[in-house]
């Protein structure tokens, strides 16, 4: 056999490589297929994955400058749609894909890489309710970290000149669209915790489409977020968008001007309700002071009540109107005396016999007693006439009867 034409198996190689790489439809071609035996060399950044259909696989490689631009994670099992190159590994003979780019097929790449991050840090804890921080009431500095030009900036500055003048706005002017988007947002999470405390943070920017928004997807910006030591308030596009940022954030507000109405008070309405509770309060204070005189009063007259004091003073009282009612009686029991006394007294004359003998009449007496009939008298006794004013001796001489 001829020698003239041989070569060695790395001129083979090489020549294969050449081949491969002149074409121009394999130097830039769209593979459709399912990922299987995929690797992630984290120590190098570099993905190694197979993309296989029904029949056929072949090999592929992505370097980790293009494997850091991809929005989702390569899982096996999964549909993609890559772009790259079919290349040679001249030392060993083996073709494969070289993949610049790679996205889902049938599912957009954001969508999934937005599902993907959203489990994986709800797996974590970063959305969890018990984490979340309250909403200062009335705050005197608010951080703002959005774009200086956007249209989010001025409708957060016209509700809060609106609703609460006095507090303080500190704006951070970020990036909120393009590649470094993502890293500005993180710079104003840090500025505020670390260089310029407030009160509470807004970030945030008007609507656009998922690319748009991308930046509030981003991984190290949510985790920022959860770690906060000031509590955030995401404002991301419209009430119907939604980014990793709005699920790891203390509060989520549909809109930047919805933020605004949320983190600014609105001072007209707090002043009128301070007044509606001082007067509230004014009332109920009154009714209370009212009730708790008439409870003192009530304790100082059951006080005085039980003191020694006003017991003696009622013992006092209680002799007093028993010597009232004595001396009323003593005065009834002698005026009925003195009227008994006189009735008797009266009688007493009128029985008396010196009362009778001073009208006319007078007592005879023999021998120390009373003679009441002329019959018990005899000629000759001696007998004792008593008058009113005086007694005189007599000698009986009998007189006939009925002279």
């Amino acid at each position: 056999m001829s020698q003239g034409n041989s070569f060695s198996v790395t001129q083979v190689n090489e020549y294969i490589k050449m081949l491969l790489e002149s074409s121009p439809v394999l130097s830039d071609v769209w593979v459709v297929g399912e990922i299987s035996n995929f690797k992630n060399h984290y120590s190098t950044g570099h993905l190694y994955f197979s993309l296989k259909d029904e029949t056929s696989i072949i090999k592929c490689v992505m370097f980790r400058g293009n494997a850091q631009r991809l929005k989702f994670v390569p899982e096996d099992g999964m549909k993609v749609l890559l772009h790259g190159k079919i290349s040679s590994y001249a030392p060993r003979g083996e073709y494969q894909i070289y993949a610049s780019d790679m996205q889902p097929d049938g599912v957009g790449a954001l969508a999934r890489a937005f599902e993907q991050l959203k489990v994986k840090l709800g797996a974590e804890g970063l959305f969890e309710q018990s984490h979340k921080k309250p909403i200062p009431t009335i705050p005197k500095r608010v951080g703002v970290i959005t774009s200086a030009s956007g249209a989010a900036i001025h409708d957060i500055l016209n509700v809060s000149g609106r609703r609460c003048p006095s507090a303080e706005i500190i704006i951070y002017p970020a990036q909120v669209q393009g590649d470094t988007a993502a890293r500005s947002l993180c710079g104003g999470i840090r500025y505020f915790n670390e260089r310029s405390p407030v009160d509470v943070i807004i970030i945030g920017r008007g609507g656009g489409s998922i690319e748009d928004l991308w930046a509030f997807n981003d991984e190290s910006l949510a985790r920022l977020i959860y770690a906060s030591d000031i509590p955030v308030i995401s404002a991301v596009g419209h009430e119907t968008d939604f980014t990793i940022c709005d699920f790891v954030s203390d509060l989520r507000a549909p809109t930047p001007s919805a933020a605004a109405e949320i983190a600014f008070p609105d001072m007209l309405g707090l002043l009128e309700r301070v007044r509606q509770l001082d007067r509230l309060a004014e009332v109920r204070i009154s009714k209370r002071l009212t009730a708790l005189k008439t409870c003192v009063a009530s304790l100082e007259k059951r006080a005085q009540i039980k003191s020694p004091e006003h017991i003696l003073n009622q013992k006092m009282m209680h002799v007093a109107r028993l010597g009232e009612r004595l001396e009323s009686l003593g005065t009834g029991v002698l005026q009925r005396s003195k009227s008994s006394f006189a009735i008797l007294n009266t009688r007493l004359d009128a029985a008396n016999p010196l009362a009778l003998m001073s009208r006319g009449y007078a007592v005879v007496q023999r021998d120390g007693g009373v003679i009441t009939r002329a019959e018990a008298l005899s000629d000759g006794d001696k007998i004792k006439i008593s008058f009113a004013d005086g007694e005189v001796g007599a000698t009986v001489e009998i007189t006939e009867k009925g002279e």
